[in-house]
């Protein structure tokens, strides 16, 4: 085999391969199990008996609690799927004002952080509470809040930006993959600081192997930066040891809160890239990953929550049990 046709097979097989982590991502693909949104998981026996293996958080919340006694609880959420739902705009996947008041009560008693694939900027706009902790970009861009290190009014103090010297090569690699993909119906490319999203969700199927060649094509001049796959949506960032479970683990150290005998870190999150912070919680036998899903899936996380209206259900929840033991 020459060397064009070796390249050429190899460029087959990641195409492939992206292609078919795109297609396992689809909620076209997947049966979504019905539910009405005030049910409690146990009246569903269909969902209670897939999701065996991750119970969920609501029914084993007096467990999770038990645990916590005598120890600090530090909240972790990620944004998209779990506190906003999953909307065919990225620019609109708002929060409502409820979900907005049940974090703002978390934060009150217990050390919170939102840690999203979005810039920090954008998801930090979406959210709306200068008292969280914010880490955009995967963790690549982390910040505390204005008042926990007493700095100027509306000034927030960086901690971490590990990604810093890949700003240049992000911006020109997002301004190649929306000029590759404006041809594309659907596809929609975000600059997110330290990372690019090319979202999908709005593209025909039949165009999604289209997509990621395109994808595959532009990375060919970017050595340095890597593709994986979420929720619908391929997320270009740089090839750094750095990912939402290095996050968790900086922000307890940063905050005083890495030891694991007083400490337990609750984690709430639906994509994939969640699964690095699960995978952490775990290793460190400490803490508890949440999985946000309708449908089973092979996950890291201890517990489950259906959508994000569970995941307001649990964080009221939370706030409850505080105010009680207090």
């Amino acid at each position: 085999m020459n060397v064009s046709a070796s390249r050429r097979t190899i460029e087959e097989v990641l195409v492939n391969g992206l292609l078919d982590a795109m297609k396992s991502s689809s909620p076209r693909k997947k049966h979504n199990l019905a539910f009405s949104p005030g049910d409690s998981p146990d009246e569903d026996p269909a969902y209670t008996a897939r999701m065996s293996k991750c119970p969920s958080a609501l029914t084993s919340f007096k467990q999770i609690v038990a645990n916590a006694q005598g120890r600090k609880i530090a909240v972790f959420l990620d944004y998209d799927g779990t506190l906003s739902p999953i909307v065919d705009d990225p620019d609109k996947a708002f929060m409502s004002p409820a979900m907005r008041a049940a974090v703002r009560n978390v934060a009150k008693y217990f050390p919170t952080a939102i840690v999203s694939g979005r810039s920090r900027k954008k998801v930090s706009e979406f959210v709306k509470l200068k008292e969280l902790y914010y880490a955009g970009s995967h963790g690549m861009d982390i910040v505390t809040s204005a008042a926990e290190h007493n700095t100027e009014k509306g000034k927030e103090a960086n901690l971490f930006q590990p990604a810093f010297e890949f700003l240049p090569m992000i911006d020109e690699v997002s301004k190649s993959l929306l000029e590759a993909t404006s041809g594309i119906e659907g596809a929609n490319v975000e600059n997110n600081k330290f990372c690019v999203s090319v979202h999908y969700r709005n593209v025909a199927e039949k165009d999604w192997e289209v997509v990621a060649r395109l994808v595959n094509e532009v990375l060919e001049a970017f050595p340095r930066l890597k593709v994986t796959n979420g929720r619908m949506v391929l997320e270009v960032r740089p090839v750094i040891d750095w990912d939402k479970g290095k996050a968790v683990e900086f922000l307890l150290q940063s905050l005083g809160l890495n030891d694991s005998e007083n400490v337990i870190p609750i984690y709430i999150g639906d994509d994939r890239t969640d699964e690095d912070a699960f995978k952490v919680l775990r290793e460190r036998n400490c803490g508890y990953g949440i999985l946000v899903s309708q449908v089973p899936k092979d996950t890291e996380a201890f517990y489950s929550l259906r959508d994000p209206s569970e995941v307001m259900g649990f964080l009221n929840a939370l706030v409850r049990w505080k105010k009680h033991s207090l």
